[in-house]
């Protein structure tokens, strides 16, 4: 029987992209739309919109507030940048948001920010220069570390140096979970990302993880190793609220493997067992949560479901949390 690694090696056919062209090569006036989906974040959004107009080759950064009833809307009309534009999405969903900033953003390359994160200086250029080397690349990303509600750094990443995560061909092994795991590190070429359609307005956790599943299916991708982002971990987090459980993101999953583009491009027989490790990655993920907001007999309990499910799985996962205990 095969196990979930060596699904994952199995050779796949060359990326089509449907609509997309030959990418050209990546010119040095490339221009980036940096959208920000923004609600109830006047705590944070005026540093992250400042993280953003820092970078070089940003020609524009787009807020959509999507219902805020604090002062978000007051503190982005504050900011006195021609670059910066603010609409209104009438709380439609951080998915509908997204949508609308890219369908007015003008650049060649998107990025999605997250409104209480924040780039670090020369990310956007670092993802830029990962494109030029990759011409056929469709979405280019790279790292990020962990801060706490108040800035301060908590993630020790760092002490990966050297980290490889996958190029090229990656949608097996992105089926199998999500490892870009926030959109701030990552470039999505703008054709391309209207081409397969944008945001699952359907899903409300790891539409993300969708979305780059799609575009794994017809392109390339590029990691720069790098740390790019400031990921902010705190319990207002869609992602990392005390109630959220792994059967919150399981509905991702289910659509993830109900796909058309997807399936179509995956290896023969290949669906089940990497579908298999996917749910094992969001239980995995929903232990390493806990145990950062010190819900340990939570994560113990996400361990005992990961070692019923799938007992091969269990020392893999087990180092996984243990290593967010550190940070990492």
């Amino acid at each position: 029987m095969s196990t979930v690694d060596d699904l994952l090696d199995l050779p796949t056919a060359p990326p089509i992209a449907p609509g997309v062209h030959d990418p050209l090569p990546v010119s040095p006036a490339a221009s980036v739309s940096v959208v920000i989906p923004a609600k109830n974040v006047a705590a944070y959004v005026g540093e992250t919109i400042a993280s953003a107009l820092a970078q070089d080759a940003v020609t524009e950064v787009i807020v959509v507030d999507d219902g805020s009833t604090d002062d978000t809307i007051a503190i982005i009309s504050a900011v006195a940048d021609p670059r910066l534009h603010l609409m209104t999405n009438d709380s439609a969903g951080v998915s509908s948001a997204r949508n609308l900033g890219a369908r007015h953003a003008s650049g060649d390359w998107l990025v999605f920010l997250d409104a209480d994160d924040r780039l670090r200086p020369g990310a956007v250029a670092a993802l830029l220069a990962a494109a030029r080397r990759t011409p056929r690349a469709v979405l280019v990303y790279g790292d990020y570390n962990t801060i706490d509600s108040e800035g301060r750094q908590i993630g020790r990443r760092e002490l990966l140096k050297g980290r490889r995560k996958p190029s090229g061909d990656v949608l097996a092994r992105l089926t199998s979970g999500n490892f870009i795991v926030n959109g701030g590190i990552a470039l999505a070429r703008a054709e391309a990302f209207h081409a397969v359609g944008g945001f699952d307005v359907s899903l409300r956790y790891c539409e993300d993880w969708h979305c780059w599943c799609r575009l794994a299916a017809i392109g390339e991708f590029a990691f720069a190793p790098k740390l790019l982002l400031d990921y902010r971990l705190h319990t207002a987090n869609t992602m990392n609220a005390a109630l959220r459980t792994p059967q919150d993101f399981f509905p991702a999953i289910a659509r993830i493997f109900d796909d058309g583009l997807i399936l179509a491009r995956l290896p023969e027989g290949a669906a089940a067992g990497l579908r298999q490790a996917a749910e094992i990655h969001l239980v995995t993920y929903s232990a390493t949560q806990a145990i950062r907001f010190g819900r340990y007999r939570e994560a113990f309990g996400y361990l005992g479901m990961i070692g019923r499910q799938s007992p091969i799985s269990l020392p893999r996962a087990t180092v996984r949390v243990a290593l967010a205990c550190f940070g990492i």
